[in-house]
């Protein structure tokens, strides 16, 4: 090698190592390095808190992911809003298509076992939907509630939507991908999946819990026995091996206060799960998917849980009657008083890591329609009157918004302010008047001078 090409690869060599080390030092990656403080080994996962509705960790909660067995949710929360409306009843029985039987006979996907000549009530195949994940009776549900499986995939979007999850897309009941249904596709194309991100999971497990917790009791039993048919008795097992009713073998998955949601498992989904959890007054919503096994989701859940539980505690923010820092009062005009001192309606109380403790400020937004032009408000103005609302702003490491909207704290008047009559008002015009003169002649003078 002579001394000139020596020179370049030395060149070469010397640069490549240079934006290797920048690269590794730069800031930008050490925030990326520490933006998973938990270190969640899924593509996507989320923890919410189900009293505020704030997120306390996210990581990729937007990607669209396919959810495998986790679609089953939204078909759970249509069959309990359709008990509760009063479409459905839980004794209510009916005989199962032959699709739906089909289904439930290819050994490849989860479930129990259904006859098409036998009655099953709308109780048994929704336990057996919720525990043992049976996608066979799934579809049975979807056929009952809408006619057929794909007009329930219209209500299925329809509701996602009503819900807020603008980015779901779903194609059938189940979650199996359509690659493996062969002739039983309900909608899409035949290599496409029901889609839908963390955040949209979040919501849907939300409203199951908050909407329909009856369903919790049915999400909580570890195990029960279906009957399929005269005779035909069948062991169902939740996959839920969080569950605390599960033996000692299930011991380094249990913890303490689950009682729900749903597992699921697809090639193209991974193993994923949405978990519910309640210890004392406090409940969180986890979501994990695409970890890289089933012993994964339940240990990535256990970590969000630990997370919630042990770093994070329930605050108070605003006691309940409060004063607005550097806003105590608003001017009144045309009242007995000329000002009303204003408060905080209600106590803002929320979940927050134990090191952003007294990192949150207020930020006050008042309802310009009732203040003129000066700011000020028009007598009379009564006790407890809404003036205007107060947004919190969290100034600490953990920022992750709500599920939904933010909170907005009423500020109200403390006190009646009464119109001043008639007399007085006129007085104070005069007044008003006269001072007027007097300000613009002496403004005048001074001029002369």
């Amino acid at each position: 090698m002579n001394v000139r090409k020596y020179i370049q690869h030395s060149f070469i060599l010397s640069l490549v190592l240079f934006l290797l080390v920048a690269t590794l030092f730069h800031p930008k990656s050490a925030s990326a390095a520490t933006n998973d403080p938990l270190k969640i080994n899924a593509k996507a996962a989320i923890l919410v808190d189900v009293n505020s509705g704030k997120i306390l960790y996210a990581k990729n909660i937007d990607e669209m992911l396919p959810p495998a067995s986790m679609t089953k949710m939204m078909t759970e929360y249509l069959v309990q809003k359709s008990v509760a409306d009063g479409k459905l009843k839980w004794d209510t029985t009916f005989r199962v298509s032959q699709k739906a039987s089909d289904l439930s006979h290819n050994t490849d996907f989860s479930g129990v076992s259904l006859r098409t000549d036998y009655d099953y009530t709308v109780k048994s195949l929704y336990e057996a939907l919720a525990i043992f994940s049976s996608n066979a009776a799934a579809v049975a549900l979807a056929e009952k509630i809408s006619g057929s499986e794909t007009e329930f995939v219209k209500l299925m979007n329809k509701t996602a939507k009503d819900l807020g999850m603008d980015d779901a897309k779903f194609i059938n009941s189940s979650g199996l991908d359509n690659v493996d249904l062969g002739d039983a596709i309900a909608a899409g194309g035949p290599n496409d999946s029901n889609m839908v991100s963390a955040r949209s999971l979040a919501k849907l497990a939300y409203h199951i819990v908050t909407d329909y917790p009856q369903a919790l009791e049915v999400s909580s039993i570890p195990e029960k026995d279906f009957i399929g048919g005269p005779g035909e008795k069948q062991h169902m097992t939740n996959y839920n091996y969080m569950l605390p009713g599960f033996g000692d073998n299930m011991r380094e998955y249990k913890y303490p206060g689950v009682d729900g949601l749903k597992t699921g498992f697809t090639d193209a989904a991974g193993e994923c799960f949405t978990g519910t959890v309640k210890q004392g007054n406090r409940r969180f919503i986890s979501v994990v998917m695409h970890t890289e096994s089933e012993s994964a989701r339940f240990l990535e859940t256990k970590k969000l849980y630990d997370y919630g539980f042990k770093q994070t505690s329930d605050q108070s923010i605003l006691k309940k009657g409060a004063s607005i820092k550097d806003k105590k009062s608003l001017p009144v005009v045309k009242g007995k008083q000329d000002h009303v001192d204003i408060e905080v309606k209600d106590a803002v109380t929320l979940p927050i890591d134990n090191s952003d403790k007294g990192k949150y400020k207020t930020v006050l937004h008042l309802d310009k329609s009732l203040l003129n032009k000066d700011g000020e408000l028009t007598a009379p103005v009564k006790k407890g009157q809404k003036v205007g609302y107060i947004t919190l702003e969290n100034t600490g490491d953990h920022n992750y918004g709500y599920l939904y909207n933010a909170p907005k704290i009423d500020v109200v008047a403390k006190e009646d302010v009464q119109k001043s009559n008639w007399f007085v008002l006129t007085l104070r015009s005069i007044g008003h008047f006269i001072s007027g003169i007097f300000t613009g002649a002496v403004d005048l003078v001074k001029g002369w001078f």
